[in-house]
């Protein structure tokens, strides 16, 4: 896979820019910005509905995420495309608020738990309706024994 150089490309007569956002739930994401219909394409920085991936977010990841959303959020979207959402989500950019609601909140939840088993459940507790819990299992365990 080679860059784009300059990191636009044309589509439909719409500029189309790659956002480098760095770290997210994994290294080297990146987002699809399109200023002219205020369109962000965030693919794994932001999560609709569902729980985020955090189990390579110890160490400075979550902190490296949470300036990713920032990224997004000053691009000033009025649309945001969520990687990892709930069937028929609308797009909302509040979802770029949520994942970093979400982010914080874990890493918060962390401090306080003494194991994963009750940090998965603080988070179950704080968001019971969100999708894949197999990822917030995982997730614990990464942060906690």
């Amino acid at each position: 896979m080679q860059p784009l150089t300059p990191g636009t490309f044309e589509l439909e007569g719409h500029t189309l820019r790659a956002i480098e956002l760095g770290h997210t739930d994994t290294d080297g994401t990146s987002a699809l910005h399109v200023p002219s219909i205020g369109l962000v394409v965030a693919g794994d920085a932001v999560y609709g509905d569902v729980h985020p991936y955090l189990s390579e977010a110890t160490g400075d990841g979550a902190e490296q995420w949470l300036s990713a959303l920032d990224t997004i959020e000053g691009l000033r979207p009025r649309a945001v495309v969520a990687g990892h959402k709930r069937d028929g989500d609308p797009g909302s950019p509040e979802q770029v608020d949520d994942t970093r609601r979400y982010i914080k909140d874990f890493l918060a939840a962390a401090r306080q738990a003494r194991t994963y088993h009750e940090l998965y459940e603080a988070m179950v507790v704080r968001y019971p309706d969100r999708l894949n819990r197999a990822v917030l299992w995982g997730s614990a365990k990464a942060f906690l024994p």
